[in-house]
């Protein structure tokens, strides 16, 4: 069933308003958030083709502009204004500049919000209530609006009024309990994912709670409400852990590389580097044993079940580490990979976008940009028979489409210039 979407302003123009392709191509979203978790949402909808709006402070932009160095070089050799970070999750979007504070700016993000389908925002529960731009007064202009906000800890409960930070919820929800190796050996001790994980899980949450609510909207005809907090995303992707947990009343503890329900699983040190081992059945490791001239290790009673391969895990990854220093790296994943044995060199991220595969997919693009002439992106996993994606339109100069944008609700040029000059855009 298609997504009825709420009206569009006359006043659009092709220049402004491109035509837009992909699956969501007819939605527009107005993205009120900054730093990761809601731009990572918003930006998984521009590459699905939504009109996503960009709201951002005048003059400063959303915080990660300046989350450098690095930051993006012009075409003339000077660094820009767009750090990194802001550059990975803002692909796809018009930047619009407003000063929420304003009654000006609010009564434009009423206009705005009038003609879009989604809104998403990550401020502290309770401050845009004070700008009236909260779920209450954007659905009280348009009911059909799907509103989802995005918190450290939602808008209820003890913590509700604190601030939070990927880095911190991976601490409180768990995470680093598992992360990092025992205790007790070398380099032991808590560690945080090398990647703001959290924050991205809970773009992909908000993402899939939009989508879920655009369906209901489809048959109802009714907008939602959304509260998505991180420190319940982190407790929900505890996963196997949390029940591992529930089950035998055991604490997960760190364990390194090794895998707490599934053995071999390692990172194993061959002659020249390491490797990773991720055996995840019986028959893969019987595989397993005739690549390394092991044969009796398959009727071994201590390792003939993984069962029994996790209960006798430090014994078995003694006997693996002790082989696998006979063979060279790439060989052995040859050799490995010949029979179905899952296994892995461990990639430096430019190695990564050297994989052939990863080449092939064209997961690293070029696109067009207005001060530096192009910037590489690291695009859309998402592939679509029949609605394919598009990669036409980068992240965004501070402000770029505010007039743009602005000249749509049928604001004039002494109008705009006005509100420039007072500092609500």
């Amino acid at each position: 069933m298609p997504v009825p979407t709420s009206p569009r302003p006359a006043e659009a123009t092709a220049e402004s308003q491109p035509p837009r392709v992909g699956p969501l191509a007819n939605i527009r979203v107005l993205d009120m958030g900054r730093i990761l978790a809601a731009p990572w949402a918003t930006q998984i909808f521009a590459d699905l083709g939504a009109d996503v709006i960009k709201i951002e402070r005048p003059g400063v932009g959303d915080d990660t502009r300046g989350w450098g160095p690095p930051f993006l070089t012009s075409a003339s050799g000077e660094p820009t204004r767009d750090a990194g970070y802001f550059l990975a999750v803002n692909r796809g979007k018009r930047s619009v500049t407003i000063d929420i504070t304003k009654p000006e700016g609010q009564e434009i993000l009423h206009r705005l919000a009038a003609t879009a389908d989604v809104a998403i925002e990550n401020f502290k529960a309770g401050t845009l209530e004070r700008y009236r731009l909260d779920a209450a007064s954007l659905r009280a202009v348009n009911p059909r609006l799907i509103y989802c906000s995005v918190t450290g800890f939602g808008q209820d409960g003890p913590r509700k009024d604190q601030a939070a930070y990927d880095f911190a919820i991976q601490a409180m929800g768990g995470l680093m309990s598992v992360t990092g190796e025992r205790d007790d050996l070398p380099g032991g001790g808590p560690q945080k994912v090398g990647l703001p994980i959290v924050d991205l899980m809970t773009g992909m949450y908000a993402a899939v709670a939009v989508l879920a609510a655009l369906t209901r909207r489809a048959e109802t005809g009714q907008g939602e409400t959304i509260d998505l907090a991180m420190l319940d995303v982190q407790a929900a992707v505890l996963a196997n852990q949390a029940m591992n947990w529930m089950l035998s009343g055991k604490v997960p503890r760190r364990g390194g590389n090794r895998h707490p329900n599934i053995q071999p699983q390692d990172v194993f040190p061959c002659a020249d580097g390491h490797l990773v081992l991720a055996v995840g059945n019986d028959g893969q490791f019987a595989r397993l044993c005739q690549v390394l001239d092991r044969a009796q290790w398959v009727t071994d009673e201590r390792f003939a079940s993984n069962a029994g391969r996790v209960r006798n895990n430090a014994v078995l990854t003694a006997l693996l580490s002790e082989r696998f220093r006979s063979f060279e790296r790439d060989a052995l994943i040859a050799a490995l990979d010949a029979v179905g044995v899952p296994c892995a060199p461990i990639n430096t991220i430019p190695q990564v976008f050297d994989d052939p595969q990863i080449r092939h997919r064209e997961m690293k693009r070029d696109l067009p940009h207005p001060v530096a002439g192009t910037v590489p992106q690291v695009v859309s996993p998402l592939r679509f028979a029949e609605a394919p994606l598009r990669f036409d339109r980068p992240p965004p100069v501070l402000g770029q489409h505010t007039r743009d944008v602005l000249a749509e609700l049928g604001l004039d040029d002494a109008a705009l210039s006005d509100m420039a000059a007072r500092g609500v855009t």
